[in-house]
């Protein structure tokens, strides 16, 4: 089982590493590469019609601005796409990046997390292979598990 992840442009690693951290801690092997949907189309519409027939099965795309890349994987794949907006410099605050995933027309969907929230886009691809794959499901109940021992902990801490 492979997660391909994408984003839009080299400032967006520092906040896409966040899923590639959270997927090798699933053992989930990721494929990484830079695809800009305004930059490089050719490249864009090489890997979002080939990626499913590489061995992927889910595909987060991270981009900033007006956030095109996720939304034209999505119209091009069979695959599922997450779609991580990055507050970045030529950002409005984040909200163009948030808009330009989360409202997608009928029939191109794309998962969207919050701003900047590749960990959760990580995590919510772990639980789509999971669906199927009997080891990843016991990781993720695993990890749930061990989220919610840190709140008890935390909340036990409170008296102390």
């Amino acid at each position: 089982m492979k997660v391909a992840i994408v984003m839009g442009s080299i400032s967006d690693m520092p906040v896409m590493q966040d899923a590639i951290n959270i997927l090798k801690e699933f053992g989930i092997e990721t494929e990484v590469d830079i695809v800009s949907a305004h930059r490089t189309p050719e490249k864009l519409f090489d890997f979002s019609q080939n990626a499913h027939k590489k061995g992927v099965h889910v595909i987060i795309a991270g981009a900033g601005g007006a956030a095109h890349l996720p939304g034209m994987v999505a119209s091009m794949s069979p695959l599922p796409v997450i779609g991580v907006p990055v507050k970045s410099s030529n950002s409005i605050d984040g909200w163009d990046s948030v808009l330009s995933i989360l409202q997608m027309p009928g029939g191109v969907p794309v998962a969207t997390v919050a701003l900047n929230g590749a960990k959760n886009a990580g995590i919510l691809a772990a639980q789509i292979i999971g669906s199927s794959n009997p080891e990843i499901l016991e990781k993720m109940i695993t990890y749930k598990e061990g989220l919610k021992q840190a709140v008890l902990k935390a909340s036990e801490n409170l008296g102390k």
